[in-house]
């Protein structure tokens, strides 16, 4: 069984916790708003979605605190074998992965169905730092972690064929980080920007036809009833309301459901409509609160593969929130990545947690992973 020195708790990063809650009740109030339909009457109040929704949450506390309470050095090494597992699993959904809404991207087991990509997020950082710190060497060129990024090409591809642009991005995106953090120089980033813009033509032509189109709607062209549908009805129910918005259910373009996927990718837009710009600020305050003391406490971390572990952790969750707030509101093309800890998903809930409960097991035991 897990278990827990009490000195650890004093370390346990409580504001940030606390945080987590504010923003899964949140989560809870939105989606009920997002699925609720009056018309329906009371039988249908509460909507299978809000049900799922609160059993993701209250699941993910659990696993929150599973997490929290085993050693990140037994997590790390975990991790690293889990995440061949995943790789492994990405190859199956390609093959007999469960299709929906033209993606192949599910594993259905029944009950559930979960995404092999998810998993990726939660356990790249593991795979990076445990191969780090079993080397027993300084890595100072590219030739040392020519492994790391082969592995880190290979999830990408993957995740692209079934095919999911946006989850992609963040896999590699974090990966670029922790790479940058690791030593691997400033040379090769100057590189991989001259190749990609040499092969951008190239690119442009494996992109996926819908994927064009997203980023022809974001540069603003297609059609306000087709094309461009889904992020205008975005763009007017954030501006719609106002200051202070139009108050709790009664956001008519959430529930006229004018609003595509209101409770998931575009959960932040009906915040803004029903809350307006107080109550978005707010939650934007709130997510900066987590990822500045989250911040905070890496720079206290003196190991220097668990202060990396701990950053891989943390920033696919920071790059997804930028990215899904941008995107609802046309600063940046759509890309299909739900908004952490608020959108509605059980898979994506569930990693969420726990790459915050392995981040304070860190936390936890930052200034005694000497002793452990």
């Amino acid at each position: 069984m897990p278990s827990i020195d009490r000195r650890f708790i004093r370390y346990f990063d409580w504001p940030g916790f606390i945080l987590i809650l504010l923003l899964s009740a949140i989560s809870l109030a939105s989606v009920y708003s997002a699925t609720y339909r009056p018309e329906l009457g009371l039988a249908t109040q509460y909507s299978v979605f809000f049900n799922k929704q609160l059993f993701g949450i209250l699941s993910g506390l659990v696993i929150f605190t599973i997490m929290c309470l085993i050693d990140y050095h037994r997590l790390q090494r975990w991790g690293y074998f889990l995440y061949i597992i995943t790789l492994v699993l990405l190859v199956f959904t390609l093959i007999k992965g469960s299709v929906g809404l033209g993606a192949q991207r599910w594993i259905n087991l029944g009950v559930i169905k979960f995404q092999p990509s998810e998993l990726a997020k939660l356990f790249f950082p593991a795979f990076f730092t445990y191969y780090l710190a079993a080397a027993h060497k300084e890595f100072t060129s590219v030739r040392d972690f020519l492994p790391i990024l082969g592995v880190l090409g290979l999830s990408a591809v993957l995740i692209l064929k079934q095919p999911d642009l946006g989850t992609a991005i963040i896999i590699v995106v974090s990966g670029l980080v922790l790479l940058w953090l690791a030593g691997i120089g400033n040379k090769f980033f100057i590189w991989l920007a001259v190749i990609m813009l040499v092969t951008a033509p190239l690119s442009w032509a494996f992109l996926k036809p819908y994927q064009k189109q997203r980023i022809a709607v974001f540069l603003g062209e297609g059609n306000s009833r087709k094309e461009r549908y889904q992020i205008e009805q975005s763009c007017i129910a954030i501006g719609s309301g106002g200051l202070t918005g139009k108050g709790f259910l009664q956001g008519t373009q959430n529930i006229l459901q004018f609003l595509p996927e209101s409770r998931t990718d575009f959960i932040f837009s009906v915040v803004c409509e029903e809350w307006g710009f107080v109550g978005a600020i707010s939650l934007i305050i709130i997510y900066m609160l987590l990822f500045l003391r989250a911040f905070f406490i890496i720079f206290t971390i003196k190991d220097q593969y668990a202060q990396l572990l701990a950053t891989g952790l943390i920033i696919h969750i920071v790059i997804s929130t930028l990215i899904n707030i941008g995107m609802v509101t046309g600063l940046l093309p759509i890309v299909g990545i739900p908004l952490p800890l608020m959108s509605y998903g059980i898979t994506h809930s569930w990693i969420t947690f726990a790459s915050f409960g392995w981040f304070n097991s860190i936390a936890m035991r930052r200034f005694y992973h000497n002793s452990l």
